[in-house]
This record gives structure tokens, sequence and C-alpha cells, in this order.
């Protein structure tokens, strides 16, 4: 897997760019904001939390946006377990996991654990308050269909579809809607017309709605069945 490894640039001090894709992994105004906005609010939570509600995610990235999550589970009190389910074809060295990460200082507890479970290679990493991690890596288009969960909450977090074209296929979109749960729902920063075609025509109800920052838009969708 090493030469499937992330190669990184990094701008505005600690903001990791990735070399493959020359695309930020969150970003450069604000990653933690964003991050609530297209992926929390997006998907109604927390007010959605229940014991066993399963978030999963496309592009893993820093770890921020299962952190962030993880620290809404927490804040919210909610008893029981969160299962986040990540996918990721390109792993990100723990070092540079950790400096990404340490942008944010308010998570710090909680992102000494991931790293230190992603430094250990760890099949799935507690990360606190009921919150256990699995990352899923290699090429989603083989990995998501050989997935036996479904999601309460996608988080679709590719990088752009211009850029990353792959993780935005017609055909892993259709993998989404099928490992949804009824009345399940997906985000993404991107409004793209063919991303948002291709939710609607999995069966899920697509909205473009007020994106973050910059992003006049953003997508929402929710599981019609």
């Amino acid at each position: 897997m090493q030469d499937q490894r992330a190669r990184l640039d990094w701008r505005a001090g600690d903001v990791p760019v990735s070399c493959r894709y020359d695309d930020p992994y969150f970003s450069l105004e604000d990653g933690l904001a964003e991050t609530r906005h297209v992926f929390l609010d997006g998907n109604d939570l927390p007010d959605r939390f229940c014991d066993g509600f399963c978030v999963a995610e496309l592009g893993f990235g820093t770890g921020l946006n299962m952190l962030v999550v993880a620290e809404a589970w927490a804040a919210l009190g909610t008893p029981g377990t969160l299962h986040l389910t990540s996918f990721e074809a390109h792993p990100m060295e723990p070092a540079d996991m950790a400096r990404a990460l340490g942008a944010f200082p308010m998570l710090a507890p909680r992102a000494a654990r991931l790293v230190a479970g992603w430094q250990s290679g760890a099949a799935r990493i507690d990360l606190g308050d009921g919150a256990l991690l699995e990352v899923i890596i290699g090429d989603a288009r083989r990995t998501l269909p050989a997935w036996t969960g479904r999601a309460d909450a996608w988080f679709l977090d590719g990088f752009a579809p211009a850029r990353n074209p792959e993780l935005w296929e017609p055909d892993l979109m259709a993998a989404v809607a099928a490992h949804t749960a009824p009345g399940g729902t997906a985000a993404t920063y991107t409004a793209a017309g063919h991303v948002r075609r291709a939710l609607a025509a999995a069966g899920m109800d697509v909205a473009r709605v007020p994106g973050y920052g910059r992003k006049r838009h953003m997508t929402r969708a929710r599981m019609l069945r």
C-alpha cells in the first residue's frame, strides 16, 4: 500500500493539499466550521443520533470529519454506540495526520486517540464516548459494494469531482444509496449537476442548498425508501 500513500503539500500553515489531486483536504478558511455546516447540518446531526447510529464516509483524509461527529455525539451524551466507517484509497502518514489535526486544538484529546490507533494499524479505533471507527483502505468502487453495512448518514467528501471523478461515478453513487438505511441521508460540499443526478437516479430525494464560505451551494439527499 506504500505507493498508494497520500503525497502532500502544505498551505496556509498546516492545511494539507493532495499532490495527486491538487486539492486541499479541508477549507483554507475554517475546516472545522466547514465540516459542521456541510456534514453535520447537512445530515441533521446531532438531532438524529441514537444508539447504533451509523455514519459512513467517502474520503477519510485527515480524519477531521469523524472526529467532529464523535465530538458532537459526546456532547449530546447519547448512550450506546456510534458506528463510523470511512473509505480511503490513499491513507495519510500518521505524522502528517497529526500535523494537520494540530490546527484544531479543541479536538486534541480525541485526535490523539485517532493518531495512536492509526499508527498502530488497529482494525477499529476507539475514539472515546462510544464512538468506534473503522477505515476501509482501497478503491471505494470495489470496497463499498462489498461492505455489509448500511449508513444512517453519509459524508461524501472525496476531492472535487473535476479532480477526482472516480469517487463520484454514477455506479459509486448507486452503491452509496444501496448502502443507506431507509430514511437515511447524505451530504456533500459539491453541487455538481452530475453528482446530484446520480444520487437522484439511485433513488434519493436530492436538494441543492446553501454551501459553506465561498461555495454558493452544496447537496443534501435523503433515501426515499
